[in-house]
């Protein structure tokens, strides 16, 4: 009897891309705080049994969330997974759970409590699970570059167009100012909407917080040029751009990004490509211009899953997203002769999303089972009315 051997996939690990998966701190990204009490010790061998019972215990009580790029120790206990919009709506769709415990991170777990009724408690395993892309826009500055537009006469052009990896208040901004939530999947839906709100050829919309979604939506999906998309960088005076500037740009994009996908290059395209002929290259259009340019194919992450679940066996392809979820579809789709491989020799694990390990979630789980709530993740009401209107506004597109 022989067993089938893990997929290969070639890959190095890097002190940055990595963060010793998670368990050293980025000050710039992370929260950096510590859960009361002893959490287990990774090294305890009954953690998968104490998990087991603690949610047993728990029983209807409980419904574990678990975003694709989970570690598999911990994807294992999700009693549903998917992408960060699709598990906050499952866990809306499960009123008689008492506890949601979302395994992702800090504004998954909002949006969740956004949607889900007052009687429902989010929990999130560990609070330093943040995104560095949603920490890159905060309100005060969106406040502020809001100001610059009203300075330079467009204000009453622009609709604000919201990725769901946002916080609540950048959510709240964007609803307050009658813009609209998006997702990687709906990302077109969302600009077509917002340009409908007004004279196509005056309105603007202002993208937050990913530039790269904002570009690659508008120049690859809706044929805008480069020429039409001007970068807003927070750090700099009037965003580092003219008042001219703003009024001929068509697509104002924040300057922020995912810092898995941002990482991956032309190069690691173009490598991919020499190392293995005929290699399908599928990317996340978090992924910059120039890599979504060159891929044969760009979608979110359930479109990732889907087009290999469809792909023909022996077919070959290169990976461009989060390492966690690629190592699984390799895993998944091995035994179907389709060879799936990272784009990128180096990178890497969401840092921040690997926070969630198996002992936060056992100390999560028996906490609960014993009572005690912890980690709750609540957003205040007058910002949680604003970020609800902003996704119904979304749940609404056609």
């Amino acid at each position: 009897m022989t067993t089938a051997q893990t997929p290969e996939l070639d890959v190095q690990p890097s002190p940055l891309a990595l963060l010793l998966l998670g368990r050293e701190a980025d000050p710039k990204s992370e929260r950096g705080v510590e859960c009361p009490g002893d959490l287990p010790s990774p090294s305890d061998p009954d953690l998968v049994e104490r998990a087991r019972a603690a949610k047993e215990k728990l029983g209807d009580k409980v419904f574990v969330l678990g975003h694709h790029y989970q570690r598999d120790e911990v994807i294992q206990f999700a009693d549903v997974t998917g992408d960060s919009f699709k598990l906050a709506r499952d866990a809306a769709a499960r009123p008689e759970a008492e506890y949601i415990v979302f395994c992702g991170v800090h504004f998954m777990a909002e949006s969740a409590d956004i949607l889900t009724s007052d009687d429902q408690k989010v929990v999130l395993p560990d609070l330093a699970a943040g995104c560095s892309m949603a920490d890159m826009a905060t309100a005060e500055q969106v406040a502020e570059c809001w100001d610059v537009l009203t300075e330079a006469g467009i204000a009453e052009q622009v609709v604000p167009v919201s990725y769901m990896n946002s916080s609540a208040d950048i959510k709240a901004f964007t609803g307050k100012h009658g813009g609209t939530i998006c997702t990687s999947s709906n990302a077109k839906r969302a600009l077509d909407w917002a340009f409908g709100q007004g004279e196509p050829s005056a309105t603007k919309v202002l993208f937050l917080p990913d530039q790269h979604l904002g570009r690659n939506t508008a120049v690859r999906d809706m044929g805008m040029s480069l020429d039409d998309c001007v970068v807003y960088n927070p750090h700099k005076p009037n965003g580092g751009l003219t008042a001219e500037e703003l009024r001929a740009a068509k697509m104002i994009l924040w300057r922020g990004h995912c810092s898995v996908h941002g990482r991956f290059s032309l190069e690691s395209v173009d490598d991919v490509r020499a190392r293995i002929p005929g290699v399908n290259v599928l990317v996340h259009p978090e992924c910059r211009h120039e890599v979504v340019a060159a891929a044969d194919y760009v979608g979110s992450t359930e479109y990732i899953i889907k087009a290999l679940e469809a792909a023909p066996a022996g077919s070959k392809w290169a990976i461009g997203t989060e390492l966690n979820l690629v190592r699984r579809l390799a895993n998944r789709f091995a035994p179907e002769g389709k060879e799936i491989v990272f784009l990128d020799r180096t990178v890497c694990f969401c840092s921040t999303m690997n926070r969630i390990d198996l002992p936060h979630l056992v100390w999560a789980l028996e906490s609960l089972a014993e009572g005690n709530l912890v980690n709750r993740i609540e957003v205040d009401k007058e910002t949680e009315a604003f970020a609800k209107l902003a996704l119904e506004r979304m749940l609404a597109l056609p």
